[in-house]
């Protein structure tokens, strides 16, 4: 149930403000409850009416019901507090609350300059705006105490009952088209080389949203997320059992159980007093005067008295309110990969709608005369296009949004058409084949003419050649066309890159050291991605290393990653492997 206040001293509008809110909130459809402080004696009942006779014969409670309401009125002792009194409140959209300016709530601060009074907020980070008649200089909002309506918007955005208004984005510097340049003189880039260039000059290219938690897994997360209420919220117990003021010392103990419980959902509103005890179900909110609890199965209870043995140490089986998260804090960091778990932490933590990155648009292009799609009759000296749904297909296990751009046939112009409509159309560009310098590879040919690219020969293999350019803006990835250099490629260079590009950040890959199952003799000079699989903890490697065969990648679980220098691997050296997992495949 969400809860904001309206705080303020004598005479600053307080009521009149709610008043005007109900109003206006109910206007909009949802459904309001108001709790307000009282600082003196009151009756809403008046001398003469039945249950005012009944009250006045010594009853302790009385109960008026009609068709239209029900009042409920209590004789009490000791004022109740604000979470006792929310206990009773049925379910709705928002509970307004008057007064209590000494909880925990987040509340407006009505401010009257002719009442004569000093704000409360400059000390109270739980008022989050200043309704006033005058201008303020104050550390937050100052909304205009005659505005209901845009108060009331105020109101249900803090509460998330509607959207916040979202701040205009932030556009995102474009990619200069240098960004992939190599330094003078470089031919051959050794991986690592190759990746942190790509880590220092690519930055997040889209831009934000803001939607309800339940459609956020898998988004990335635009800002850090505070908590806006501790989790637990209160005190509670963690076991069923019986609560008490603790500790209980060493031996038998015998405590009288006060009447009623505590569950969670429906606190006890009363106090436990020193010595007693109260029934409390986990999950429970620990009532006044309850600070420990004992475990139901270690007790015995006949009588009204709960009897245990000790010694009890203080605050067993309960957890402090804000011990997992406190409000206030970083619940989630930005460029956080939302996963399930993290709506859950961000549910807990009060935000019912969270600030995400639109999603990375991957344009996948595949170019070559000889493609044809596959499952079609396929000619002489034709082949299928196996890239392209492989590519399609990682960018969506990546987290991304895939754009079929089709089959290009190796004619410049229709590429470059190709290639402006991509460049409109998504966030990024994946192209595969055509990325060398023979006579028909146009990508590379066209991406020159532009003087937008920088033709990465990169020091590995598979995959030595690496088309990187800026396209009217777009940054464009030039895979190898033959497949399994085109899928290692793509894992270690386009998904770090699409991160950065994502707002997410750039993203290495985890591996770690089994021993080889093969045997193999390495040369200096280039890192080799062999494919791999696991088993009995041991590193088996594909029997070709052709980047034609397609077989191996379905085969494999993973790639064994040889180091840039000289190797001699027997069968028990320990090599690198990186499951397929660690790319999010």
């Amino acid at each position: 149930m969400r809860v904001f206040g309206v705080t303020g001293w004598k005479n600053a509008g307080k009521t009149g403000l709610v008043e005007r809110l109900v109003t206006e909130i109910t206007a909009r459809g949802f459904s309001v409850s108001t709790i307000k402080h009282a600082h003196h004696s009151f009756d809403v009942d008046h001398d003469g009416t039945d249950s005012y006779r009944h009250r006045a014969a010594g009853a302790r409670e009385v109960i008026l019901a009609s068709s239209k309401r029900v009042a409920q009125m209590s004789e009490i002792t000791e004022e109740p507090g604000l979470k006792a009194l929310l206990a009773r409140v049925a379910p709705v959209d928002l509970v307004l609350i008057e007064g209590y300016k000494r909880e925990a709530h987040p509340k407006i601060e009505a401010f009257r300059k002719e009442a004569g009074h000093a704000l409360i907020a400059p000390g109270d980070a739980t008022i989050r705006a200043i309704a006033s008649d005058c201008p303020l200089d104050v550390d937050r909002p100052v909304l205009d105490l005659d505005d209901t309506a845009g108060i009331a918007d105020f109101v249900l955005r803090e509460v998330g009952l509607i959207a916040r208004e979202a701040a205009a984005p932030l556009a995102p510097p474009p990619l200069t088209n240098d960004c992939f340049a190599l330094p003078p003189g470089v031919d051959w880039t050794p991986v690592d080389e190759a990746l942190a260039a790509l880590k220092e000059r690519l930055h997040c290219v889209v831009g934000q949203e803001e939607l309800p938690l339940m459609g956020c897994a898998g988004r990335v997360l635009a800002e850090d997320l505070l908590a806006l209420r501790s989790n637990p919220p209160q005190p509670n117990t963690a076991v069923d059992g019986y609560g008490f003021a603790g500790p209980a010392s060493e031996g038998p103990n015998a405590l009288t159980l006060v009447e009623g419980r505590a569950a969670a959902g429906v606190p006890y509103g009363g106090t436990v007093p020193q010595g007693q005890a109260i029934r409390i179900l986990t999950g429970a909110a620990l009532p006044e005067g309850v600070t420990t609890v004992v475990l139901e199965e270690d007790c015995a209870v006949a009588e009204g008295q709960v009897a245990f043995n000790g010694p009890v140490k203080q605050g067993a089986n309960t957890r402090k309110a804000g011990e997992d998260v406190a409000e206030g804090e970083v619940a989630l960091p930005k460029g956080r990969l939302l996963t399930p778990a993290d709506l859950a932490l961000a549910a807990a933590v009060g935000h019912g709608r969270l600030p995400v990155y639109r999603p990375l648009r991957v344009g996948v292009i595949s170019t070559g005369d000889e493609l044809i799609e596959p499952g079609g009759e396929a000619g002489l000296g034709q082949i299928f296009d196996a890239n392209r749904p492989m590519l399609l297909n990682m960018a969506r296990r990546f987290g991304y949004e895939p754009v079929d751009l089709g089959r290009v046939a190796d004619d410049r112009e229709t590429l470059r058409k190709a290639l402006d409509k991509a460049a409109e159309d998504t966030d990024v560009i994946l192209t595969s084949g055509g990325a060398s310098a023979g006579d028909e590879d146009h990508v590379s040919a066209l991406l020159k003419e532009s003087g937008a690219l920088a033709e990465w020969r990169i020091a590995l293999k598979p995959g030595r050649p690496l088309a990187l350019a800026v396209w009217n803006g777009t940054p464009v990835f030039g895979l190898p066309g033959n497949p399994v250099a085109a899928f290692v490629c793509a894992l270690m260079f386009a998904r770090p890159a699409f991160a950065a590009l994502s707002g997410a950040g750039w993203q290495e890959p985890e591996g770690f050291d089994v021993p080889a199952a093969f045997e193999k003799r390495k040369k200096p000079g280039r890192r080799e991605y062999l494919r791999a699989r696991l088993r009995n903890g041991r590193a088996e490697v594909f029997k070709s290393e052709g980047s034609g065969r397609v077989s191996g990648l379905s085969w494999a679980e993973g790639l064994v990653e040889l180091g840039d220098g000289a190797a001699q691997i027997t069968e028990g050296t320990p090599v690198r492997f990186i499951p397929f997992g660690s790319f999010g495949l």
